[in-house]
């Protein structure tokens, strides 16, 4: 019983530990600044723009706030262990935690939702995300296929994030120009009329 009592108290500090963090997240990714505009005809506008690209923010901060406490688990386990044989608990907690997020967490969206279409208003950054999921999965069958993960493999698939964060930002950007690319056209055919 004892046991059980130490395991709770231990998930509910992780689990305060966790918000809190989250939190901290979402303060600085909320960040702005004033920018002023100005238009053709010499008006004068103040904006307030987001510091962080929310694609950005989203794949960076954001993910590393939800699955710190596997990060950590794993970090843990590895510097505790060093050379010695690896052990089960971090590839164990990293997949058990992307199979949540890719069934669970995607099967409760979509009963959520229901019968209520909706719209993926950014195709780009949806698809580059998608394409490289899949990829993350088969690339990881691929490393584990010997049971040894050597530099290359670790430094590839390091590199394989940073190559998803900019063709994602560059698909954000690029579905941002085509947005702007529309606006000013029906401001044009507003003003023909």
């Amino acid at each position: 019983m004892a046991y059980f009592a130490f395991l709770g108290y231990l998930f509910v500090g992780i689990a305060i530990i966790a918000d809190i963090f989250m939190e901290a997240i979402e303060v600085i990714t909320s960040k702005t600044k004033t920018v002023e505009v100005v238009d053709k005809e010499g008006k004068r506008y103040i904006y307030d723009v987001p510091v962080w690209n929310a694609t950005i923010a989203n794949l960076t901060l954001m993910a590393l706030g939800s699955s710190a406490p596997e990060i950590l688990l794993s970090v843990i386990e590895t510097v505790t262990t060093l050379g010695e044989p690896a052990g089960e608990l971090g590839p164990s907690t990293i997949v058990g935690s992307a199979a949540f997020n890719l069934l669970v967490i995607s099967g409760c969206s979509i009963v959520a939702v229901g019968d209520t279409p909706k719209k993926i208003n950014d195709l780009g950054v949806f698809f580059t995300t998608a394409v490289f999921s899949t990829f993350a999965y088969i690339w990881l069958f691929l490393c584990l296929q010997d049971a040894i993960i050597d530099q290359q493999e670790a430094w590839l698939t390091l590199s394989f994030f940073f190559i998803l964060v900019i063709l994602a930002f560059l698909a954000d950007k690029f579905n941002e120009h085509q947005q702007n690319k529309r606006q000013t056209k029906s401001d044009i055919e507003k003003k023909n009329r």
